[in-house]
């Protein structure tokens, strides 16, 4: 049978219609599946409860949710200064909570993470300045619903300074710390094999001398003007500890003015030795860094991609732990965004946390498909 003209058209638009339908319904399916980053700040802009907000920690919770936390108060150093935390909710961050409060002096850089023993730690830092700090300490068996109270640790014990440690598989916590001292900086490994019971300090690990003022226990030139002592102090603090798989451990540390590259110091026994550090070809500027070793070997590093400020932010891999290769800016507007915490989630994600601009916390979720394999 022959179709005359006036049947066949309805045929073509209907077939037609069908593709453009069947076209959209694959560009959703696509948008649906395709990975994403999300990002979202924790409490609005400018809390009236904490004006200003610094050096967060993340932590992911038995239940799949995060947990975050850090220092608020009217500025960093500021008596007012306590810390504060807020859980991930389906219905998005919970409003933030205090968790710890000292008496008349500001508290600092609160670190989250989960011993073997199923314990959640936060260990955190109180005192008018880093170079007088004293360690202090709760924890939660509960997953951060209830917490104990606070203990305050013995001198020259901060447990991990800034960036989460690193638990061992056999569950000894290798934790990065430092001290800051007038124009010195050094960083020490806290290791325990008993969940933070005893802990044994390895130490100082430093950088060599800076080759553009001799010594560095010489007198500082004073002649430079418009000098202030923190261009001249000499060292490395806050590291982040990785493993590089077997029994090689690997810390990323933040560097003063006079060194601007990201430090790293090897450990080849599981952290009970460590090398002297030396500087990667990684800017950073005398800023917070964190790093994280994905399960299948590459290290991720989050900083800031410059040797001058606290913009942009940044996300770099590597392949060998050694040689980085930025993939991502998370922020690059004037301002301050900083101090970033980073893990990798039981589904291989990455979850991050940074100061955004000190009047908030932004939470940012990658998924691990969007790190490039090289």
């Amino acid at each position: 049978m022959t179709l005359t003209k006036s049947a066949k058209e309805p045929s073509l638009r209907c077939l037609y219609r069908q593709l453009v339908i069947s076209l959209l319904l694959l560009g959703a399916l696509h948008a649906q599946s395709s990975p994403s980053e999300k990002s979202e700040l924790l409490f609005a802009l400018g809390s009236a409860t904490f004006p200003s907000s610094h050096a967060s920690t993340v932590v992911q919770l038995k239940n799949g949710a995060l947990m975050s936390a850090w220092f608020g108060g009217t500025a960093e150093g500021k008596p007012d200064v306590a810390i504060w935390a807020a859980n991930q909710t389906p219905a998005g961050w919970s409003a933030p909570v205090q968790l710890v409060r000292e008496t008349n002096v500001p508290c600092w850089n609160p670190v989250l993470f989960h011993t073997a023993d199923g314990r959640l730690w936060l260990y955190y830092k109180y005192g008018p300045s880093p170079g007088t700090w004293t360690g202090g300490r709760i924890y939660s068996t509960d997953e951060g619903k209830t917490w104990s109270t606070p203990e305050h640790l013995p001198a020259g014990l901060l447990g991990p300074v800034r960036a989460k440690p690193l638990v061992l598989p056999n569950g000894t916590i290798v934790s990065g710390t430092s001290v800051e001292t007038y124009r010195s900086w050094a960083v020490w490994v806290d290791r325990s094999t008993d969940n933070g019971k005893t802990w044994t300090k390895i130490g100082p690990i430093v950088p060599p001398t800076n080759p553009t003022l001799g010594d560095a226990n010489a007198a500082i030139p004073s002649q430079v003007p418009g000098s202030s002592d923190w261009k001249y102090t000499t060292g490395i603090i806050q590291p982040s500890v990785v493993s590089l798989g077997g029994q090689h451990l690997r810390l990323y540390a933040r560097s003063t003015a006079l060194t601007s590259r990201v430090s790293v110091a090897d450990s080849y026994d599981l952290g009970v030795t460590w090398t002297q550090a030396r500087p990667l070809e990684v800017p950073n500027p005398n800023s917070g860094i964190d790093a994280v070793a994905l399960r299948d070997g590459r290290v991720v590093l989050l900083y800031n991609n410059t040797t001058s400020g606290r913009t942009p932010l940044n996300l770099a891999v590597s392949t060998d732990g050694e040689h980085f290769t930025m993939f991502r800016t998370l922020e690059d507007q004037p301002g301050e965004y900083s101090y970033p915490a980073l893990i990798q989630a039981a589904n291989g994600d990455l979850e991050m946390t940074y100061t955004y601009d000190r009047k908030t916390i932004k939470h940012v979720h990658l998924p691990l498909a969007l790190v490039p394999k090289k």
